[in-house]
């Protein structure tokens, strides 16, 4: 029987929409209806409302809202803006690209796109911890390397690289780096962040879902990935989701305000969640090592199948999930924890859980005791 009551423990797929930010929202659905791109006062009056946005972001994002901020209609079309457009516009510098393994497929596939017009693609696995060495990045480069890709936190074990020293690594040997800051935006401080472009997208810190940015430092070179009319600078065509931009920027400069007071409660729910599940139920173990993002645990559990997990735990009121919502569903294990070179089965009984602003420690008591539950009914 299913059960009635609900904990939602999958932030990292995303977060519900922040009451404050869904009312700085609701009159550019109706009233505030204008296309920002009209010369009448319907559009003037969005269009004021769009660049009092961008400059907000812009503001807790500590780059220029004018030169340096692209809206996008989410993270994964800021990295295809990102790494192809980059990439394309440099091909004078060189055809080598190097990639993070643990990276989301939002940018392992825009890398492999770019295989079609004569790139060359070099992964770098993690260490066992699931961190990715400046070392390796730098091992891994060549003279023609023209961009690095190192994702900021992994989005399925929570775990923080080393971006700062990757990014020493890569100005030195005359490249860019590309970041996905998905997971940690709203988090961590991103503020005159160490890389020459990064994506962001709101429905990750409380905000709409179908609303990102890509933030491209002035001076790096790159082309448009998807013809159309001249919004964005000429950058990115395509009527502005008003509604959208409004939410997001609320949401990031909300989000960042509060993120150490969230952080310091999310930790610690997180930890003794993590507490109880190691010492109450016997063959588990935590997947990631080092610094980590507040909310996000990936946990094995010996003789059992991640997603026989997630679908029993649904059944008795506890939504996770067995790792990132774009791959969800496919039949091959983890490609961040293969990456970091567990052993199959421990990687196909991974599950992820991850906390967000609302959840309780009643929410802990009730997900340990249905991990309990049904642990029990798997291996049994």
């Amino acid at each position: 029987m299913q059960s009635t009551e609900r904990v939602y423990l999958d932030h990292a797929a995303t977060t519900p929409v922040d009451g404050g930010v869904l009312n700085d929202m609701l009159p550019y659905f109706s009233e505030l209806f204008g296309n920002s791109s009209s010369q009448h006062s319907f559009g003037r009056q969005t269009a004021n409302a769009v660049t009092a946005a961008r400059d907000k972001m812009a503001v807790a994002l500590g780059i220029s809202p004018a030169a340096e901020l692209y809206f996008t209609c989410g993270g994964t079309e800021a990295d295809n803006l990102g790494i192809k457009g980059i990439c394309l516009a440099n091909v004078d510098r060189g055809r080598h690209v190097v990639i993070s393994a643990i990276e989301h497929p939002a940018v392992i596939e825009s890398a492999n796109d770019l295989k079609k017009y004569g790139f060359e693609v070099t992964f770098v696995n993690p260490d066992g911890r699931g961190v990715i060495s400046p070392k390796a990045i730098a091992d891994a480069m060549r003279q023609d390397t023209v961009l690095v890709a190192a994702m900021s936190a992994n989005n399925e074990t929570g775990v923080i690289q080393p971006i700062a020293d990757i990014y020493s690594e890569v100005k030195a040997r005359g490249a860019y780096l590309w970041c996905d800051c998905v997971q940690s935006a709203g988090v961590l401080p991103l503020s005159r962040f160490p890389a020459d472009g990064y994506a962001l997208s709101a429905h990750k810190f409380y905000g709409p879902k179908g609303a990102g940015a890509a933030c491209i430092k002035k001076g790096v070179r790159f082309i448009r990935i998807m013809s159309g009319g001249h919004q964005e600078r000429g950058m990115r065509g395509g009527t502005l989701n008003t509604p959208a931009i409004i939410g997001m920027s609320h949401a990031l400069s909300l989000s960042l305000s509060c993120a150490a007071e969230d952080g310091e409660r999310i930790v610690r729910l997180r930890d003794e969640f993590e507490r109880r599940v190691l010492s109450q139920i016997d063959g588990t173990a935590v997947n990631g090592g080092g610094e980590r993002l507040p909310s996000v645990t990936n946990i094995s559990f010996d003789g059992c199948d991640g997603q026989n997990i997630v679908f029993l735990l649904d059944l008795n009121g506890v939504a996770c999930s067995t790792g990132a919502a774009c791959s969800s569903g496919a039949a091959s294990p983890s490609h961040v924890l293969s990456a970091m070179g567990l052993d199959e089965s421990r990687v196909r009984s991974a599950v992820r859980f991850s906390f967000g602003r609302n959840n309780t420690a009643a929410d802990v008591d009730f997900a340990v005791e249905a991990i309990k539950k049904v642990v029990r009914a798997i291996r049994g």
